[in-house]
């Protein structure tokens, strides 16, 4: 569980290569279809089709491990049609025989791949607004969850990114022997509140799935997690209410009608919530999104985790990179719960 899977060296230097593979491939094309590169259209065609398709066959086995991902379906779907068109492009042209026979055997190699990703679909289901792999237990009772357990549901944030969930909690067993939740809200910051509560408001309005860790934590882990969890409640109170003093003196100074003051003053209040890592993928020190209060959880924990936010370049954090939470189910930490689960 601890090899490679965790090397940040090794993710950073892969997704480093990825990145920089596709941002030549999509400025090569570009320039190609502009008109810009000198080359016969059909060879031009020819060998920009095949190197899509070599990047795409090189990656496959990962995009197809998480095709629950929207950016992994569209990683196929659309090099696929860019490489579909080139190679049809090429097949028209009638001036090098050789030309037409390669673009012929990228043509019969991308409709192989698309078989296969049309027979990797039917290992997933689709549960709300995306797929799901098949045989996972939907919103399973509150009874069977244990502490480390991550769960993932569904909401506002899936239904707009058209995934099957996009909001994550820990569960943690608090000092009464009870089950709680941790996680951030963008109306309220950190929270902890009744696991068996939550996943019941969550069940009636949609579907939950869980994620198990490998390694189950340990009886000094299950007692330090709700410590933990209420050290990041209070940093995360103290860091609102700081920066709430502040955006107060500063509109007390505007000089601004008292109606606009106020009206600013409701606007501009923050919850605690980590707006800016929504969308850039950073883990700050004192507010989260939801899954990033997670993951800071499982890293004060000491639980390796795949690394996440760390950038287009897979180097640092805040470049573009949001971490969403339906990636945690490709993550080796953790295993999907399943109706086997539930049978057993």
């Amino acid at each position: 569980m601890h090899g490679w899977f965790y090397s940040p060296l090794y993710y950073s230097l892969l997704k480093a290569g990825d990145t920089i593979a596709y941002v030549v491939l999509i400025w090569l094309t570009w320039r190609f279809v502009d008109g810009e590169l000198h080359w016969r259209l059909a060879i031009g065609a020819v060998v920009l089709s095949g190197a899509w398709l070599t990047l795409t066959f090189l990656r496959m086995n990962h995009l197809f491990k998480t095709y629950f991902d929207v950016l992994s379906r569209l990683e196929v779907t659309i090099p696929l049609g860019i490489g579909v068109a080139l190679s049809s492009m090429a097949v028209l042209d009638g001036t090098f025989t050789s030309t037409r026979v390669l673009a012929g055997v990228e043509l019969v190699a991308w409709g192989g791949l698309f078989l296969l990703y049309r027979r990797n679909r039917q290992r997933y289901v689709t549960q709300g607004h995306g797929p799901v792999p098949a045989g996972c237990w939907v919103s399973p009772p509150a009874g069977v969850l244990q502490p480390g357990d991550l769960i993932l549901t569904s909401g506002m944030v899936a239904a707009g990114l058209r995934e099957s969930v996009g909001h994550g909690e820990t569960v943690i067993r608090t000092t009464e022997g009870g089950m709680a939740s941790f996680s951030s809200y963008m109306d309220r910051g950190a929270v902890i509140h009744p696991v068996d509560e939550y996943t019941s408001i969550v069940r009636a309005h949609g579907h939950f799935i869980v994620l198990r860790l490998r390694e189950a934590l340990t009886t000094e882990q299950v007692r330090r997690a709700e410590e933990i969890a209420r050290e990041m409640l209070a940093d995360n109170a103290g860091w609102r209410d700081q920066v709430n003093r502040r955006r107060r003196v500063l509109i007390a100074w505007l000089p601004l009608p008292r109606r606009w003051k106020e009206r600013l003053t409701r606007k501009v209040l923050s919850a605690g919530y980590d707006w800016l890592g929504l969308f850039m993928g950073r883990l700050a020190s004192h507010r989260w999104t939801c899954i990033g209060a997670c993951l800071e959880l499982y890293r004060r924990l000491g639980v390796k985790t795949n690394p996440y936010g760390t950038g287009l370049l897979g180097f640092g954090t805040s470049v573009f990179d949001p971490i969403m939470p339906v990636r945690f189910l490709s993550d080796p930490a953790f295993r999907l719960l399943s109706v086997r689960d539930r049978d057993s």
